[in-house]
This record gives C-alpha cells, structure tokens and sequence, in this order.
C-alpha cells in the first residue's frame, strides 16, 4: 500500500501543539506547570525554584531507569516498523509530492500535418509533433518512459525519402541522449514481428542506450491484439498522448494530432501507472495478474475526474485505457470514456477518426460489435449534431462506406436528425504515392459542446477489447462558456471545422464504391 499523502489540512493539524489547541492552559499556567516540573529548591530553602537551564542537575534518579525503559520501547516495538515501512518503499513506483505541491498544468494541441497539404494563413495551427518530440527529449533530466507501437525512424527504413530527416533527428536525440546525458530511457513495445521488426529499438539496446521490453499479447490474452498506444512521460512530469507513432512517416507524410502537457506531476504519475503496466507484462513469461496491485490503481476515473486548473478556469480530466484486463482498480475503460462523452452532449458530437466499423475486423472470424454505433445512432435520435470526418485512402476497406452511409441516412429518415460523414483526403504526389502506408489522415480524437477527447486507438471493436490504446479527456464543466474564451476543447473544435471544411474534406456520396 502507499502511504497516504499529507494534505495541508494535515500538515497545520500535525504541526499544532496541545499547548496551542484552544482547550489547553493559560500562558500563566503553563509556566506554572513548568516550573514545578523543572525547578528545584534553591541553597537557602526558600521557596525560590531555579530553571532547568541552568548548571544545576535537574533530574531525579528515578528518571534514569524511566528513560531505559522508553529506549527499550523504542528499539522493540518502533523500529520493526520503520523498517518494515522501508522494505514496503522499494515497490513504490510514484511518489506522492505532487499531493504537497500544485501543479502549474499548461497543455497544448500537437498536430503533424503531411508534406504538401495546406491551409489558408489564417487557419488554425499547433506546435509539431517533431518539434514537440525535441523539446521534451532536450528538456529531460532523468528519465525518457516511451509506450509505442513500433519504430521505423530512422532513413534507412521502410522506403528512401527525402522527408524521413526528422525521424532520424529524433532517433539521434534520443540515441545521443541515453548514451551521454546520463538520462535513462526506458521503451515499452509491440512485441517484434516480421512486419515490424523494431531494428531502431534493437539498435539503442545494443548502444546500451535504452532498455526496451516487448509486451506480446497473443502470449497474454491469446488474440491477434498489440500495444497501440503511443505515449511519452518525461521525468514523470511532461507527457505527450496522441496518434503519431514512432515513424518518420508520423511527422512528415502523415496527419497526425496529439497533446502535449507540461509541468503537470499529478497527471504524469497518473499516466505512468499505465506504462508500469505495459512495464510488467514486458517482462519474460509474464502473465496478466487476477489483480493488479493496489499502487497501480487510480484514483482519477470517470466518476472521480481530477480538477485541472488551467489560466485560472477549472476543467475535469482523466485517462482512460483499454483493454480491461490491463486496467488496474480505478482506471475506466476507454470504451466506457467514450460512449459517456457522446451520452453527455447537449449539442453536438464531431469524430475525427481512420477507422469507423461496427466490427472486429482483425479477429480471425468477424463480428458485430455495435457498442459506439449503438451511442451514436441514440445521440442522433435525441437531436444531437453528429459528424464524422473519416479517412479515405488506399486502404480503405469497401464495406466501411456502407456503414457510414447508414448512419448518415438517418437524416433522411427521422425528422430533425443532424448528422453528416465526410472523407478526408490527404492528396499524393507521384513520389508521396510511392511511400508505403503513408499519405492518410490518422486522427483518434472526438470533440463535443463540452468534452474533448483525444485517443490512440481506431473505432473497431477489435481496439477496445484486446488492443491496448488509452485516452485523455478533458471535460468543461461551465455550460455554454463564451465562445472568445479559447480553452482546449474550443481549439479541437476548430482543428475539426477548419478540417471539415477543407479543400481535402469531400461528402460520403462523392465516391463509388
């Protein structure tokens, strides 16, 4: 168990004496009691007492023994328990200052928007995942915690491109720094396949670098599952969420969205729990626990959101992660995070996803899975602006467009039904077309009149039940706040409507399937 943090409620109560409490003596009576405890009677027999300060010997022999007895007590009983409470430390994996001190929490949208793809001067921009990725290695003093899908970061990998120089950079921050900045790097993985051999990783492991361990979930829950989640924690203090993985190709040919935060413990130790999981089940022969330990659970959850205070407005955050068995106590499930966020809409809902299928469409025999559709069609029914900008490139499944299309026909089939889908296109030169697995729009986020949401996973069935993925939500308890007050959810809004309306923004019905 962890020792419980100190509040300041406590620390006042801890530091007030009894002589101070309200129902203890006057300052009269007080030197009264101390003076017949700690004075004797001077050399002439009057009734003057001399202190204890003084030279004179002030104890009498029966304290002697007394005072043997407490240094008995001490030895025998206390001890033990200092130690015992030592021993209990060293599986600790969070401290608890954060408690003590508050955090100066200051979050920001990060964004990587593919080579050629452009928008009018004035559209809405955020830092980029390159630039936002050098900043927290340069930044760091201790430790580097990565959760990652794959790598290929490097040049030398996946296809010769011009544009992979940021990847390398990268790569070479992080190489560089493990190496000779006495920073300690630690890298949970995808277990390695022939797909995604992960030769960066072995690299920085044999440079002694970095120490990586491979969670292997058909070892652990038997399923073709992997480790989606894409995760930075620097120094248990900054972190990045978001959809680039550790491919050049994340920063340059790909649209990405993501958000980094900056000086906030609480919720980097929060979060780090989740990578002490991925951690564990890293390890050679490890097995999913039937329960987690308890300095692995959360006290931030859907029903218990932390209280984030950012430029003096105060919102509601948690992170969300998934599958269930890799959620200790407390964690919500991110499947629950987001069909509570559609259900708590009070205008509108807008996705921004690769993927949309009411499916497993990776487990070896498909399945109906309708868990978000089902959440989506009811916020539909109940008058709720609904749109999805879904991507549409070269691996876009046919079947998908039929699913869409059904929900976008609920508008013609129930009166006052909004809901609109639409594609997104990221276009290709005929060098761009040649990258493989590149030039498509790979958001993971949602935004609502009052929630923002941004993930790692796309919306199949298969992400939510034996794919690990996580989610930060950010929820804006103030209805109907002014429209000029920027926070972090009214910016994600504009991120979508500057996307939706886009030159690279095209109705479901423009293509034939």
């Amino acid at each position: 168990m962890k020792p419980a943090a100190i509040d300041n409620w406590d620390l006042q109560k801890v530091q007030k004496t009894v002589l101070e409490s309200p129902t203890s003596l006057g300052h009269e009576e007080d030197n009264d009691i101390w003076s017949q405890t700690y004075m004797l009677p001077g050399e002439d027999g009057n009734t003057a007492l001399k202190r204890w300060g003084q030279k004179q010997a002030w104890c009498k022999p029966s304290c002697i023994p007394i005072s043997i007895i407490l240094v008995l007590i001490f030895l025998v009983v206390l001890l033990p328990l200092l130690d015992h409470a030592m021993e209990r430390s060293d599986v600790q994996v969070t401290p608890v200052i954060s408690d003590l001190f508050p955090d100066t929490c200051k979050l920001s949208l990060v964004e990587s928007i593919p080579e050629g793809l452009t928008y009018p001067r004035n559209a809405t921009s955020f830092p980029s995942t390159y630039h936002t990725w050098l900043e927290l290695i340069n930044s760091t003093r201790h430790t580097i915690e990565i959760a990652s899908f794959y790598w290929t970061l490097r040049s030398s990998e996946v296809y010769p491109h011009p544009s992979s120089y940021q990847g390398e950079e990268v790569f070479q921050a992080l190489l560089n720094t493990g190496l000779n900045r006495g920073i300690k790097i630690k890298i949970a993985q995808s277990a390695p396949n022939r797909n995604n051999p992960n030769i960066d990783t072995e690299y920085l492991v044999k440079r002694k670098a970095a120490e990586v361990r491979s969670v292997n979930f058909p070892q652990l829950l038997g399923s073709d599952g992997v480790l989606h989640t894409k995760l930075w924690i620097i120094d248990r203090t900054h972190f990045y969420i978001g959809s680039a993985n550790m491919d050049w190709r994340s920063l340059t040919q790909v649209k990405e969205m993501g958000i980094v935060v900056h000086n906030c413990t609480s919720l980097a130790e929060d979060i780090g729990k989740i990578f002490d999981v991925y951690w564990i089940l890293g390890e050679p022969g490890a097995k999913i626990p039937s329960y987690w330990p308890s300095y692995l659970e959360t006290k931030y959850s859907i029903n218990t959101p932390m209280n984030l205070t950012l430029d003096n407005d105060t919102f509601q955050t948690y992170i969300s992660s998934s599958p269930p068995p890799l959620s200790p106590g407390g964690r919500t499930n991110d499947l629950e995070a987001i069909v509570n966020i559609i259900q708590k809409a009070e205008k509108f809902v807008y996705i921004s996803v690769m993927d949309y299928f009411p499916l497993t469409i990776y487990s070896p025999k498909i399945k109906y899975w309708a868990s978000l559709d089902n959440a989506l069609r009811s916020a539909i029914i109940d008058k709720i602006e609904v749109r999805l900008l879904i991507s549409k490139w070269n691996n876009t499944r046919r079947s998908e467009h039929y699913f869409l299309k059904s929900l976008a026909d609920i508008a013609d089939s129930y009166p006052k039904a909004k809901v609109e889908v639409r594609y997104f296109v990221v276009p290709a030169t005929p060098s761009q077309a040649k990258i493989p697995f590149a030039r498509v729009n790979h958001n993971k986020y949602m935004v609502t009149d009052n929630t923002a949401y941004i993930g790692t996973s796309n919306w199949s069935g298969d992400y939510f039940i034996d794919t690990a993925g996580i989610g930060f939500v950010v929820h804006d308890p103030i209805f109907n706040r002014n429209d000029s007050h920027i926070t972090v959810r009214s910016q994600l809004q504009a991120v979508f409507e500057r996307d939706w309306n886009s030159n690279y923004s095209y109705p479901i019905s423009y293509f034939r399937f």
